[in-house]
């Protein structure tokens, strides 16, 4: 009986493909946490993609601070939203501050 050399590849697949679907993710810009304060307000800002083909949006840190009002940074996040391989993407940054 000849055993079929697919069926190993196909088994590890899932291994190397990890996250290739759906990818949601959030991680902090900064590199001293020890000493980190928040602040009392939020603001964000996104930028979208989708068939990479189209891409609208701002999601600079700029756009972020005006978006919640905030005129002394304390921390920032960014957040990343990836479907299908990057057919729709979205890529937000978090502001944190005063």
């Amino acid at each position: 009986m000849r055993r079929p050399r697919l069926l190993p590849f196909l088994a590890a697949l899932p291994l190397f493909l990890g996250g290739c679907l759906f990818t949601h993710i959030r991680t902090p810009l900064d590199t001293d946490l020890h000493e980190t304060r928040l602040g009392d307000k939020v603001g964000e800002a996104s930028a979208r993609s989708i068939l990479w083909l189209v891409a609208w949006g701002d999601a600079g840190s700029r756009a972020a601070a005006m978006n919640g009002g905030i005129t002394v940074l304390r921390q920032m996040d960014v957040e990343y939203l990836v479907v299908l391989f990057g057919v729709y993407t979205q890529t937000t940054t978090i502001m944190y501050g005063d």
